[in-house]
């Protein structure tokens, strides 16, 4: 039914009325419980839904936030992104929704999904005032789920990933309310960014949110960021120890949320090498959490229908989170090896470091190599996967504008699109020397291109670009010009899809007109052109041996792995019959 105009509307959800509140031409419900308040052995369970309400329940004033530790980027002012921190209350698994106050329905719905390292931000965060999106006729949701701890420690007796769960609730949520509130839930949007954007991702990838969202943004996710079953385990392991109970959800369930949060910020630095796996945090991340470890492939269910446009971070220098999420900053000299800049000493960055570029300073390198390895590659290697088997578009972006924060070196940092995706970059707080868009003003227009490209992308499904395709790799590159450019910087970024235990060797060789393409290499005085294997399926020229990376439903069926040496002792990268290279 269409919103009532009055001052303070009135809409009747599924569990009872709420009252929002009239802002000029739009109105905000805040506070709205779309699950029952995770207390006590529920903190551990999965979402269950709420119990209805008499009478009219008042959304005019923020509510409560998920148990969560202060959270500061050194003298980067990061309130507007991080809220007021922890504001107590067990009923805050609730929705904020802003919409026209004067609509007839049928509008697209945005639902968006905060970040912060899996352990801290909330809908409070000043940023994520969704008055902008309704001023443009969106419907805007945003929405708490559990963090830390009680969201994402895999826990024996516990559902996995449960802040993931959180979220799966809220969209089913949204589909049965929405329309009270002017929304079309045939057409749902969800957008995420940071660990947010990693959700998304992971929502991509769950059945069970088959048919709640129709397109997906991902901003500055990962792909490739869950933690092996060890990974996992060693963590909660970690937990358990600190609290001094069984790594059961059992145990868990008996500790208050303060020392869990308390746990949470002991975890830090978590040693989450392998044998066979680096850490995917990086070594700078202090949240080591979740999951049973996934693919970075979407859902054939949950997905085939869903666009999806995705991040890839520019080469930047920005402020890395230490332990306690205080910022290690780098001269220009870069006193930090770069060597070990972007993972543990088994990760891929001490072995893949690219080219240092012309007059880049070892620490700027050292921030290129942290954003591939949190962001970039994961990012890539989510956009490659839904572009090559969801049947659906998919776009790619990379946000170019660099703030003057900090002397100007915090440049086109992690986060600083967000104040332009939400059309918020007048907030006083986000500008001065050590806020997030720094002393200058940015481009007049720069908030109005990217907010209406993104309202863009969730009413039609095209932000104004061209597609992203696993070959071309077509990117839009955000700054106060807009440009579009393929495949940027490819050669690092394949430079992470090398397997572990591999040196020296040149990334598998990109494709172009439909054609592999094997550039010729030099070993002393003698050229080679690398093969490629056209034969039956199951067989490998003599020589050779390799395994698809088409998986089991690939119609090659390759039967034999590993790799063969060439003249010069070095490994090399054969393809199989089905088109898709060996690794």
């Amino acid at each position: 039914m269409p919103v009532n105009p009055r001052t303070d509307p009135v809409v009747t959800t599924a569990q009872g009325s709420v009252r929002g509140l009239r802002q000029g031409a739009t109105t905000a419900f805040l506070n709205i419980p779309y699950a029952a308040p995770p207390r006590g052995a529920a903190r551990f369970a999965p979402p269950r839904p709420h119990a209805p309400w008499d009478g009219v329940r008042d959304a005019t004033t923020p509510g409560p936030t998920a148990p969560q530790s202060p959270r500061t980027l050194g003298s980067v002012d990061m309130s507007p992104y991080f809220g007021s921190g922890w504001s107590r209350g067990e009923d805050h698994l609730t929705v904020n929704v802003w919409t026209p106050a004067d609509t007839d329905g049928g509008l697209p719905v945005m639902v968006f999904v905060h970040g912060g390292g899996f352990v801290a931000g909330s809908t409070r965060a000043a940023l994520y005032d969704g008055s902008a999106f309704a001023r443009d006729g969106v419907v805007l949701v945003t929405l708490n789920y559990r963090l830390g701890i009680g969201g994402f420690l895999d826990l024996p007796g516990a559902p996995a990933n449960r802040g993931l769960l959180d979220v799966v609730a809220a969209l089913r949520w949204v589909r049965d309310n929405i329309a009270a509130f002017g929304g079309a839930p045939h057409n749902v949007t969800l957008f995420g960014q940071s660990a947010g954007a990693t959700v998304v991702g992971g929502v991509l990838a769950d059945p069970g949110a088959a048919g709640l969202f129709h397109r997906a943004i991902v901003q500055s996710g990962n792909g490739l960021g869950a933690f092996t079953t060890e990974q996992a385990a060693r963590v909660t392991g970690a937990a358990a120890r600190f609290l001094g109970v069984e790594p059961h959800a059992d145990a868990f369930a008996e500790i208050p949320d303060d020392r869990l949060v308390e746990a949470a910020a002991a975890l830090t630095g978590t040693d989450l090498r392998t044998t066979t796996h680096h850490d995917p945090c990086s070594g700078s991340a202090p949240s080591a959490w979740s999951s049973t470890p996934s693919p970075p492939r979407p859902s054939p269910r949950a997905a085939a229908p869903t666009s999806t446009c995705s991040s890839a971070p520019t080469r930047r220098r920005e402020p890395l989170p230490g332990p306690g999420g205080r910022v290690r900053r780098l001269d220009r000299r870069g006193r930090r090896r770069p060597r070990r800049a972007g993972a543990s000493r088994s990760g891929p960055a001490r072995r893949r470091v690219p080219p240092e570029p012309s007059g880049a300073a070892p620490g700027e390198l050292r921030s290129a190599v942290m954003g591939d390895a949190l962001f970039g590659a994961g990012s890539r290697a989510l956009a490659d996967a839904h572009a090559g088997r969801s049947g659906a578009a998919t776009f790619g972006y990379e946000f170019a504008w660099r703030s003057r924060a900090l002397d100007g070196e915090l440049g086109a940092a992690h986060t600083v699109e967000l104040p332009f995706v939400f059309d918020r970059t007048r907030l006083p707080r986000l500008h001065g020397p050590h806020a997030l868009l720094g002393p200058d003003r940015p481009p007049a227009d720069l908030a109005r291109r990217v907010h209406g490209a993104w309202i863009r992308f969730a009413a039609t499904g095209d932000p104004g670009w061209d597609p992203y395709d696993p070959v071309r790799r077509a990117t839009m590159r955000v700054d106060a010009d807009w440009t579009q450019v393929d495949d940027p910087r490819g050669e690092e970024l394949r430079a992470w899809e090398r397997p572990p235990g591999t040196r020296g060797e040149v990334a598998p060789p990109g494709t172009r007109g439909g054609r592999e393409r094997f550039p010729r290499q030099r070993h002393g005085a003698r050229r080679f052109r690398r093969p490629r294997c056209r034969l039956a399926p199951g067989r490998a020229p003599v020589g050779w041996r390799f395994r698809c990376s088409g998986g089991p439903s690939c119609p090659c069926r390759p039967s034999v792995a590993g790799h063969a040496p060439c003249a010069s002792g070095r490994r090399t990268w054969p393809t199989c019959g089905c088109g898709r290279y060996g690794t």
